[in-house]
């Protein structure tokens, strides 16, 4: 049921709603498990694409992008939130799509501290990993709505309005 490699080098629009209804998995050192269903994705596509972290170019920071899909990227936000990406696509094409929510627990910054996310999780492998990884949905779901991405409006009116945000559940966009 773990998702290989194939599933995550494909482009990241594709994996982006091919995610939702999957499982994310958490298995902690005392050997319990956190089992989360997504079901809010972003999708951000290279270099060119200026909300994406990629359209600065390769720094230390981005640099897993760049690897084959199927790594953990992770970054800290407000000093206190560490967000969970899916790196997607092939080398040397900086994909990601950023876990927005699960049907348990609503927002990245909540999900990044349930899973107990830290900088030593950047780079995981995913279809190796022994404490994070995704299963296949056991469920497909029935509509996908697609919004714009949250929170940046610095890409500028194309970039920050583009239909790349996946959800599964209507109420979150009457909330929005």
């Amino acid at each position: 049921m773990q998702l290989n490699s194939d599933f995550y080098q494909q482009d990241v629009i594709s994996v982006a709603k091919m995610l939702l209804g999957a499982i994310l998995v958490r298995q902690f050192d005392d050997g319990t498990q956190l089992r989360l269903t997504i079901s809010e994705v972003e999708a951000y596509k290279g270099e060119d694409d200026l909300g994406c972290h990629a359209s600065k170019g390769r720094t230390p920071r981005t640099e897993i992008m760049y690897c084959q899909g199927g790594k953990v990227y992770v970054y800290l936000i407000y000093g206190m939130y560490w967000l969970l990406n899916v790196v997607t696509g092939h080398k040397d094409h900086p994909e990601a799509v950023l876990i927005r929510g699960s049907k348990e627990i609503y927002g990245p910054g909540k999900i990044g501290k349930a899973l107990h996310l830290d900088k030593s999780f950047y780079g995981e492998n995913l279809c190796t990993s022994k404490r994070i990884w995704i299963e296949k949905a056991i469920n497909k779901p029935e509509k996908i709505y697609e919004l714009p991405r949250v929170g940046i409006d610095y890409a500028g009116p194309h970039w920050s309005k583009v239909l790349w945000r996946f959800t599964t559940e209507e109420e979150k966009i009457r909330k929005k």
